[in-house]
């Protein structure tokens, strides 16, 4: 596919006299470009929520999620894997990323690294992944050879693939189970995809990883009580949400924090169904680690 022929290399008219804008001027211009971003990802929020169904099985089987892109899109891989664990408490190596160039790449660009399918099959080889794992390629051309190596490599050992694309009719959405086409249309820089393409990318991994988890119960109601109490402000939110949750005063539930080993759940299940640490998790892990079902036991 040549890439003057992608909607996100196309010149956009709408920026056109870009270099003649004042800088208010270009701020507007990019809000309202940006405004077509929630839009686009809507059109397509159907393959979302099966790809969002399709993680949370995945993990659910004791696999794992992991994303795979160049550039941006490997960025914005790597910063929605990495914030999983202490958002919902997962396990070490459920969320995992891999970028062309490596860990280096996310501080500084490894362009040539994304022209090698092998690299890409390569790297992802090193990860081994299985059958009940999830594989989400993201390339806003959908054209990018690493990916496309590394997400067919993945395919071929029976892991589950979805693709993230801005551009229709993809190699990359080609070769996936799920393939999520957002069209978000030509950039106001022309083929800076780290633009509309690259929000509308974050939007989605987004809504893949957080629904995915909610699925997964790893939350109660909208409460993320699986958070990892790590900072003064994470600190503060567990004992809010004990608070709230168990209808406690703020003394209380800083007790109950520090007694349950700063763990928000047991804190919830001693103070909730009064029990001791010792009995609390034994309920937790009954039920999976899953607060709800924890506290209708």
């Amino acid at each position: 596919m040549q890439l003057k022929k992608l909607k996100t290399e196309k010149p956009n008219r709408a920026s056109a006299n870009l270099d003649t804008m004042s800088a208010l001027g270009i701020a507007s211009l990019m809000n309202r470009q940006d405004a077509m971003v929630p839009r686009a990802v809507k059109r397509v929020l159907p393959q979302v929520g099966r790809a969002i169904d399709l993680v949370a099985q995945q993990i659910g089987r004791g696999g794992r999620l992991i994303y795979v892109g160049t550039g941006t899109s490997g960025r914005i891989g790597a910063l929605d894997a990495v914030e999983i664990p202490p958002t919902f408490g997962t396990k070490p190596g459920t969320t995992q990323f891999v970028i062309a160039g490596g860990e280096p790449a996310l501080a500084r660009a490894t362009e040539a690294s994304e022209d090698s399918a092998a690299l890409g099959r390569l790297d992802m080889a090193a990860r081994k992944p299985r059958e009940s794992d999830v594989i989400v390629g993201i390339a806003a051309s959908g054209r990018t050879p690493y990916t496309i190596g590394a997400l067919e490599y993945a395919g071929q050992k029976g892991a589950a693939t979805i693709a993230v694309v801005c551009n229709h009719g993809s190699a990359l959405a080609r070769i996936a189970q799920i393939a999520i086409e957002v069209d978000v249309g030509p950039e106001v820089l022309t083929g800076s995809t780290r633009l509309k393409a690259g929000t509308a990318e974050k939007l989605i991994c987004n809504m893949l990883s957080t629904g995915a988890m909610v699925r997964l119960g790893y939350v109660y109601g909208n409460l993320m009580v699986n958070l990892r109490a790590k900072n003064k402000k994470l600190f503060e939110r567990a004992v809010s949400i004990i608070e709230q949750v168990a209808q406690v005063k703020r003394g209380i539930a800083v007790q109950a924090l520090e007694s349950a080993g700063m763990q928000v759940p047991l804190a919830l299940l001693m103070l909730r169904a009064n029990l001791t640490r010792t009995e609390a998790t034994r309920r937790l892990k009954a039920a999976s680690g899953i607060v709800s079902k924890a506290l209708e036991g």
